[in-house]
């Protein structure tokens, strides 16, 4: 019996001692540190040009005539948003969340949506010119109107609009 209790007082010593360790040697875990949040904010008409905006989120924000242009957008997150008239020349969104967003009548000239994700987003009387949509997830529907109007070489990346989206 004493055996007994002496092994289960040594097993308890030792699960104790080992959560004290685990406990003192945790790190704590950290908000990322530049992380901006623009979710449901109003942004009509701001000037976001040139700036560096990586991973941002921008959800079901109002950015109607908003100016991203030049601005660095990669891994940003656009979803539920309104960009009516806004001004993307220019701008890097690669590899951007663009979802159920409204780009109709926004300038997209020369920007790069390489590998973003474009789901059910309007992007009617868009001027894409010379915009890189290499590997990029769009509906087949917005392809097939934006086809109709694509031209152009985006010249950072040298790919023409039409061969990014697959045109025939």
């Amino acid at each position: 019996m004493k055996k007994i209790l002496r092994g289960v007082v040594t097993l308890i010593t030792i699960l104790g001692l080992a959560c004290l360790l685990v406990m003192f040697n945790a790190k704590p875990g950290y908000a990322q540190i530049n992380t901006i949040n623009y979710n449901n904010a109003s942004l009509e008409n701001r000037d976001f040009s040139n700036t560096d905006l990586v991973g941002v989120n921008f959800v079901a924000a109002e950015m109607r005539g908003t100016n991203f242009k030049g601005a660095n957008l990669t891994n940003a997150m656009f979803t539920k948003g309104v960009m009516l008239k806004a001004n993307l020349e220019g701008a890097n969104l690669t590899g951007a969340l663009v979802d159920r967003v409204t780009l109709d009548n926004a300038n997209l000239r020369n920007a790069i949506f390489t590998d973003a994700t474009l789901t059910r987003s309007r992007l009617f009387d868009a001027d894409i010119t010379g915009a890189d949509f290499s590997n990029a997830l769009i509906d087949r529907y917005q392809v097939s109107l934006m086809c109709e109007r694509a031209d152009g070489v985006n010249p950072v990346t040298g790919v023409a609009t039409r061969d990014s989206l697959g045109c025939k």
